[in-house]
C-alpha cells in the first residue's frame, strides 16, 4: 500500500510503516519522522562506521544489506540487515562509542535519525517521541532477552 501526500504517492512513507520503530505511527505522524531522516549512499564493502566512533545516529535499511561486527570475533559472529531493519539505536539514547562496526555488504541506500534530530522530536512532538521511545525499549528488550538466552554477553547487543 503507498500513502498519498496529497495528490502524489510517497513509497518510502509505505516502507518506514514497516519498520517496527514506527508500525504504530499515524500517515500524519509518519510525514513528521520522514522529514527528519536523511538518506544516504553506501557503495558495497564501504564502512558506515568504525567500533569505537562516536554514535550519532540510528540507521534504517531503504534497500541493500548491511553488516555489522565486533573487532576480534570469530567471521561467523556478525548481524546482517536487510530493507526495513534498523540499527544503531543505542545513538538515539546514549552518547557513547559505537559497540561494533557496521560495512556495506552490496550497494546500499541508509535513512539515518540523527540523535539531535531525535531528541527534538522529543520536545516538539512528544508523542511521536514517545511511541518511538517505546517501541526503541520493545525492540533492546526482546534483544536482551535473545542474548540472555543464548548466554551472550549483554554489551554485545
Amino acid at each position: 500500500m503507498l500513502f498519498s501526500l496529497g495528490k502524489k504517492k510517497n513509497p518510502r512513507l509505505a516502507q518506514l510503516k514497516s519498520v517496527a520503530l514506527f508500525n504504530d505511527l499515524k500517515l500524519s505522524q509518519l510525514r513528521i519522522v520522514n522529514s527528519l531522516l536523511h538518506e544516504r549512499n553506501y557503495l558495497e564493502s564501504e564502512l558506515i562506521f568504525d567500533q569505537g566512533d562516536e554514535g550519532q545516529a540510528l540507521y534504517i535499511v531503504a534497500s541493500g544489506k548491511v553488516r555489522t561486527h565486533r573487532e576480534n570475533q570469530p567471521e561467523d559472529k556478525f548481524v546482517e540487515f536487510g530493507p526495513g531493519d534498523f540499527f544503531g539505536e543505542l545513538a538515539l539514547l546514549e552518547d557513547a562509542p559505537r559497540s561494533t562496526s557496521a560495512r556495506a555488504v552490496e550497494d546500499t541506500v541508509l535513512l539515518a535519525l540523527f540523535r539531535t534530530e531525535f531528541l527534538a522530536l522529543l520536545e516538539l512532538h512528544s508523542s511521536i517521541g514517545s511511541m518511538i521511545s517505546y517501541a526503541l525499549a520493545r525492540d533492546l528488550s526482546r534483544k536482551l532477552r535473545k542474548a540472555i538466552v543464548s548466554n551472550e554477553n549483554p554489551t554485545n547487543l
